[in-house]
């Protein structure tokens, strides 16, 4: 199950998130995502855990937790939305 996890403070890692979901099972990735031109972080990120139960028991404990001094949003994540090409946003 592929998890969402937002509201990150700019100085959290991957491996700080991998950590946090680690009490809850097994964690197959952990990406923090970054600005591609400065390497900063854009304060959210992704987890991917197989197991489907552990993955919903890390969403409902660490969903507004504090980690690194903030109250992080957690959730499972929703598909990237697909836009044809050439359409138009209005």
């Amino acid at each position: 199950m592929n998890i969402y996890v937002g509201n990150l403070d700019y100085a959290t890692s991957s491996e700080d998130i991998q950590a946090a979901f680690e009490e809850f099972g097994t964690v197959d990735s952990a990406n923090v995502i970054t600005d591609r031109q400065t390497g900063r972080s854009k304060g959210f990120g992704f987890i991917e855990m197989d197991d489907k139960d552990k993955a919903k028991g890390a969403i409902e404990a660490l969903d507004g937790k504090d980690l690194e001094g903030r109250a992080i949003n957690v959730n499972k994540a929703k598909p990237k939305r697909e836009e044809s090409r050439g359409s138009y946003r209005f």
